[in-house]
């Protein structure tokens, strides 16, 4: 498969079909759900761990990267999955955690006993003089990113829960093991990978960070090129069919034009993240800011522009598992919810670059109902509203925060149908489902043409009938315009025009572009009005005009 004519859904299994009734999801309900995504028309199914794991981050603490946990179902029915999406043309993405295990890992477990093999397979440091961890480095989920181990006066490093120890990527005997676990999977039928926070693999030097949490001491570090091209030659590099993605946490932009530029041999695309803080108050997530539009386009025409200047392929995203739902921080719940679920999934779809819908988005799920702590699973936000509490913040505050930028958000049960438990269990599911689902669901919108469903069908559709959305450059349109995100696709004369309107009231939008030879492809309103440069755009409208090239004439 082409990866520019591509498109990939991302399901996190624990919440998107249960078939057991023990209230969480499975791979059998995966593959009874094949049907309803090869109509939705993806091409590229990136299932979150499914591996053995003790759960204290949702599955991103692999137990055993070789096993899949009972809980999901058997190795037998990854096999059946693999075979049954192939037959559909489905290809299956795994989704792959090397930068730490979980602490219940055979090779953590031999590492406590003192086995100096082992031990050297995650990163053991000696306490500063006069006590303390090594550096001042903070966990990404709160707290110290060093945990202290009496028998050996020594700490581990855990750059996120510390049931998570980071591994020590510059053993090599530790690569080794990262590219026999792809080779594995490889050899089970997979087509593609997705990489957690690969680029935190290649460590800097071990010194306190003068700014901060430590952040530019364990990103893009200096071996960091070096160790993904190892692993491309030595594994999915072998297999040209593979698709690679790299998430890539705080990274430099310019480290991405390595990352995912073809002729470097390291990975097909990459995530970054830099534009989903448009609703941070700088670089804090927990705290309540408005959204900063202007910052969130400057940010998504920078990356959009560069890496096609350096030959790099973006994987475009607006929602996934560790983000709350778009519509909820971008649009609208309630008078204009349809409408502007339609307006984002078109901003982002069309853009250069390989998209990837969560899944829910294609429905317009919106963020949970959450009211109490107790409702929450998320290790990440159980501890910041702690630390938020501790720091002086009243509970009921640092809910409110909680409830606009919890990963739980997008968690919550897929919304099947207005059954109960939104379709998604028999039994109780192991998060709280959201009450919409008696409006949002599945059912409803396969049944409704003008539904959000239907209209990510035609998106998709675009980018496999129009050479310009999957090979088309692209060019900013009104960049200082604060109301609308609009651009141009080309390639060579054929143009496509992208106009979205961001905000719930209405707005004339003059272009730089003459609109009077373009025809609608598609629009999240029946009506429009046009005229020569000038577009009347509805509240939360998107337009997208197509102009042929003299070739198709």
């Amino acid at each position: 498969m082409d990866y520019k004519k591509s498109v990939v859904y991302e399901i996190y299994p624990k919440s998107f079909c249960d078939t057991k009734g023990t209230g969480v999801g499975d791979l059998k309900g995966i593959t009874s759900k094949l049907d309803y995504l090869q109509n939705l028309g993806v091409d590229y199914l990136w299932l979150c761990p499914f591996f053995v794991s003790p759960q204290v981050d949702n599955g991103y603490d692999v137990e055993d990267y070789y096993s899949i946990d009972p809980r999901y179902g058997t190795m037998e029915d990854f096999e059946e999955l693999a075979r049954k999406a192939e037959k559909r043309g489905i290809g299956l993405m795994l989704d792959m955690v090397f930068n730490h295990t979980s602490d219940r890992h055979i090779w953590f477990r031999k590492a406590l006993k003192g086995d100096p093999y082992y031990k050297n397979f995650y990163i053991f440091k000696k306490g500063k003089e006069g006590g303390g961890a090594p550096t001042n480095w903070q966990s990404r989920f709160g707290g110290s990113a060093w945990e202290y181990v009496p028998e050996f006066d020594e700490y581990y490093l855990h750059l996120y829960a510390m049931q998570q120890p980071d591994l020590n990527w510059e053993n090599p005997d530790v690569r080794a093991e990262v590219e026999k676990v792809v080779r594995f999977w490889m050899e089970k039928g997979v087509k593609g990978f997705r990489f957690d926070v690969i680029n935190q693999v290649s460590k800097k030097a071990y010194e306190d960070d003068p700014d901060g949490d430590g952040t530019p001491m364990f990103t893009d570090g200096p071996r960091i090129h070096e160790f993904l091209k190892e692993l491309n030659e030595q594994s999915f590099g072998r297999d040209p069919e593979i698709i690679t993605v790299g998430e890539m946490a705080a990274t430099k932009m310019e480290s991405c034009f390595r990352y995912a530029n073809p002729e470097e041999h390291e990975l097909t695309m990459v995530f970054s993240f830099h534009h989903m803080r448009a609703d941070f108050a700088g670089d804090q997530k927990w705290v309540l800011a408005p959204v900063d539009f202007m910052g969130f386009k400057k940010i998504m025409f920078s990356w959009q522009t560069k890496m096609a200047e350096h030959g790099s392929w973006n994987a475009l995203f607006l929602d996934n598992h560790d983000q709350p739902r778009i519509v909820s921080r971008f649009g609208s719940e309630d008078e204009y919810w349809k409408e502007s679920a339609k307006m984002l999934g078109t901003l982002y779809q069309l853009l250069r670059g390989t998209p990837f819908i969560y899944q829910g988005e294609e429905l317009g799920m919106t963020n949970g109902d959450f009211k109490e702590l107790s409702d929450y699973r998320d290790v990440e936000s159980i501890n910041n509203f702690h630390i938020l509490t501790e720091k002086g913040l009243s509970p009921s505050d640092a809910l409110r925060i909680l409830q606009k930028h919890s990963r739980d958000n997008a968690r919550t049960p897929m919304q099947w149908s207005s059954e109960k438990h939104a379709g998604f269990s028999q039994g109780e599911p192991w998060m709280k489902v959201n009450p919409n689902y008696e409006r949002i669901n599945a059912q409803a919108e396969l049944l409704d043409e003008d539904s959000v469903f239907h209209y990510y069908r035609q998106l998709i559709q675009l980018r496999k009938q129009y050479e310009v959305v999957s090979d088309g450059d692209v060019r900013p349109l009104g960049l200082e315009d604060e109301r609308v995100f609009a651009f141009e696709r080309s390639l060579g004369e054929e143009s496509l025009v992208v106009i979205c309107n961001f905000y719930g009231r209405d707005y004339t939008w003059k272009g730089e572009l003459d609109l009077s030879q373009y025809q609608i492809l598609l629009s999240n309103y029946p009506e429009h009005e046009i005229l020569d440069n000038a577009v009347w755009l509805k509240p939360f409208e998107a337009v997208v005009l197509y102009r042929k090239g003299e070739q198709d004439e």
